[in-house]
């Protein structure tokens, strides 16, 4: 125990906090809970429920990130504090526990590294995700909903609200296509990394013959509009189709029209919703999440512009990123940060926050050159 030199790994970890501090700008931290909780307290906050959902939800995170800043602070204090004591008294038993609580800083303060990573435009948003079924049959669109549970999983874990905004299933099994909401803050930045292509390699349930398949799903995913986003779609770009809502194996679970389709036909974007009580319901939600897909593409077209200016820079990250592995072998690998872990089954039921932290921390490097 005594081999570890406590006074430089408490200094390593004061210079790390510092450093997180700062980028998190704790004065604007302040000034924002201040304001928010101003714009709280009035009395007719409540009148707007879907503007004082925007405000609670704001101070909330707001003071969880101070709370978590403060928390860490203390917990570094207290551990300067607890190797003086085993020091003082030559204690193995507080040298034992001053080593498990190091370790444990540590990771809270790389965790809380990974956030302040987080500085995108739209990085703060609460997101939408979107998986596809690609090339690999029915295998594919299974893979689809593997993926799908994967994602509810984590955010459950995470205690993040989720909301199923639309599902097409495949004829036989798993999904053609789903979309969802993550309603938490920076649910966008810390899910983009997610966005791209998987693979699935794995022994096919569905092949009578045991032979092994490769299939593909696609994730997109983008930041849930505001209401303050000046985002205005004329009516005559958007044809609307509606159409009768479908379950598992193509059952009709509706018995009226309520599904929609939104189509912009600028662009070719297509949105369907259909698991709202209502047309009226679906056609809102469509919207919103075309507003988003628009949003997020506007942000691109400017962001090519500016690599066009800067001269050549490397090729997007987005394509076939990770591959999740069953046989001959077991492993999920990212494709990208070259992070591998054998615990398939794990990963499947949403165990992938090292998956994300290293994916956030590789897409900061490389924005850094271009920087």
């Amino acid at each position: 125990m005594a081999s570890i030199d406590y006074s430089v790994e408490i200094k390593s970890l004061r210079s790390t906090f510092a450093s997180i501090e700062e980028v998190s700008d704790v004065p604007r931290i302040r000034a924002d809970i201040a304001m928010l909780s101003e714009e709280a307290g009035v009395p007719n906050l409540w009148d707007n429920p879907a503007a004082a959902q925007i405000v609670t939800s704001k101070l909330s995170h707001r003071q969880s990130e101070l709370e978590r800043l403060t928390v860490i602070q203390h917990r570094i204090d207290d551990l300067e504090v607890l190797v003086e004591l085993a020091e003082m008294e030559g204690d193995a038993e507080s040298f034992q526990e001053a080593q498990t609580e190091l370790k444990s800083v540590r990771k809270a303060l790389a965790d809380l590294e990974v956030v302040t990573l987080l500085s995108g435009e739209f990085d703060a948003r609460e997101a939408v995700v979107t998986i596809r079924a690609g090339a690999g049959g029915v295998d594919a669109a299974d893979f689809a909903e593997m993926l799908m549970r994967m994602y509810l999983r984590w955010a459950e874990k995470h205690g993040h609200p989720t909301r199923v905004m639309d599902t097409s299933y495949a004829e036989e099994a798993g999904l053609k296509s789903a979309t969802f909401e993550v309603n938490a803050p920076y649910a966008f930045g810390t899910l983009s990394v997610e966005a791209g292509t998987h693979r699935l390699v794995r022994i096919s349930p569905f092949d009578n013959q045991g032979r092994r398949q490769t299939s593909f799903a696609a994730v997109e995913v983008i930041p849930l509009i505001e209401q303050h986003d000046s985002i205005e779609i004329p009516e005559n770009e958007i044809r609307v189709d509606v159409y009768r809502s479908s379950g598992p194996g193509g059952q009709s679970v509706n018995t009226t029209d309520s599904a929609v389709r939104m189509t912009h036909i600028p662009t070719g974007i297509v949105v369907s919703m259909q698991n709202e009580k209502s047309q009226i319901q679906n056609r809102a939600a469509a919207l919103r999440v075309l507003q988003s897909r628009l949003l997020l593409q506007k942000k691109a077209e400017q962001d090519a512009q500016k690599k066009q200016l800067a001269g050549d820079v490397k090729a997007s990250w987005g394509d076939q990123m990770r591959s999740y592995v069953l046989n001959p072998y077991q492993m999920v690998k990212d494709l990208r940060t070259e992070h591998e872990v054998g615990n398939t089954s794990a990963i499947f039921d949403g165990e992938i926050d090292d998956f994300i932290d290293a994916g956030i921390r590789w897409r900061a490097a490389q924005r850094r050159p271009q920087a």
